[in-house]
């Protein structure tokens, strides 16, 4: 027998998991794999019938109470370790390819038992995972045409010559951006009833976005309707077209659906939220240099009756451009001494501005390097 084959455990025998990982037995406390119930393993040992346990693993012998997975043995002592210690480590020797990462399949056990459970399933893969099936990737491109769709559709709305009505292009301005909103309402509906718990899923920022993207459109309308059924009448509308206008600006958001079928986008937004720190030391090295230099650039050209530094709020606007390395021109120094606190002030904004570049980078690639496996196992199933 080979060393590791058989791990034994003092314990009770209905406390231990029974696996089979590649003809290698493993026997695990119940209580070691429930520290990561949102895992595979952990997931199947939750499972209440033999169809939802045979989801999760390739094979089940009810009798001896064993799961089978046909998978390297090798890669499992590094991910038995995970659950023990909560660090996963890999030898040298294994690669990462051989780690499977699935975030839209690891929800799939939590459809069983609900209502009208397989139709729900097939709802939540087609519109979630784009990699499912030949639907879902059609389904994943009408989604990204109706977003391109209607981003510019919002761009010919700005132009003067169509903002406002009196012409017959314009309502079919109108009508693109209808059936646009139609669809994105609809798909966030279909996602609603098919996720396996709604409110987990009204949580997730991209779905959150989904409802930002979709909102102003239904309350304009609401506001709108109350306008002209009212008019006069009611005081308190006299404002109604400012907050209109703020809701219409609202739907910028639908540009950041995109990153529901970008990976970079949604790297992009994984990358910032691991760099909370870098980014906050970031943003607080600029602020102390906006105020130091806005004080000293005010110093150093108020006695210049020409120099338009006359106050230091305007030197916060032109700390800004110039730290920033904008440098748009509408304020600038006209002293020696200003054109000297002129050059630290830029210098000083490409130091700060350049320290956290590496370490952001570094969590990027992290990310991709994470989902790389994920990619590349999808396109062998495939």
């Amino acid at each position: 027998m080979m060393y590791g084959q058989v791990l034994h455990h003092q314990g009770r025998e209905e406390d231990l998991v029974n696996l089979n990982v590649g003809g290698t037995q493993h026997k695990v406390e119940r209580c070691v794999l429930l520290r990561f119930p949102n895992t595979r393993v952990g997931q199947l040992i939750q499972c209440c019938s033999d169809a939802a346990v045979l989801e999760l693993c390739d094979d089940y012998s009810p009798a001896e109470q064993e799961y089978y997975f046909d998978r390297s043995p090798q890669v499992f002592h590094c991910v038995l370790n995970f659950y023990r210690t909560g660090h996963f480590h890999a030898v040298e020797e294994l690669c990462v390819f051989c780690f499977k990462i699935s975030v839209v399949g690891s929800d799939l056990w939590r459809f069983e038992g609900t209502w009208c459970s397989d139709v729900r399933k097939f709802m939540w893969q087609t519109l979630e995972d784009p990699n499912h099936s030949k639907c879902s990737k059609g389904v994943a491109a009408v989604s990204v045409l109706v977003i391109l769709t209607s981003i510019v559709t919002m761009c010919i709305h700005s132009m003067p010559e169509f903002r406002y009505v009196t012409d017959s292009e314009h309502s079919v301005l109108d009508s693109l951006e209808l059936i646009c909103i139609i669809f994105f309402s609809v798909e966030f509906v279909l996602r609603v009833i098919a996720a396996p718990q709604p409110l987990r899923f009204l949580g997730n920022p991209l779905n959150m976005i989904d409802m930002a993207s979709i909102l102003p459109f239904y309350v304009t309308l609401a506001f709108e309707s109350l306008d002209e059924e009212d008019g006069e009448e009611n005081q308190h509308l006299v404002n109604m077209g400012k907050v209109v206008q703020v809701l219409r600006l609202m739907r910028a958001f639908r540009v950041l659906k995109l990153a529901r079928h970008s990976e970079g986008v949604r790297a992009f937004g994984e990358t910032l939220k691991s760099c909370q720190c870098e980014v906050g030391l970031l943003v607080l090295f600029i602020t102390v240099g906006i105020s130091f230099f806005s004080m000293f650039i005010y110093y150093t050209e108020k006695e210049d009756a020409s120099s338009k530094l006359s106050s230091i709020p305007v030197c916060w606007w032109w700390a800004i451009i110039s730290m920033t390395t904008v440098g748009y021109g509408d304020v600038y120094p006209l002293t020696a001494a200003g054109r000297i606190v002129a050059t630290l002030c830029i210098l000083c904004g490409l130091l700060v501005v350049s320290l956290p570049i590496t370490i952001i980078m570094n969590k990027f690639s992290k990310y991709f390097d994470k989902n790389t496996p994920k990619r590349c196992l999808s396109e062998a199933k495939t």
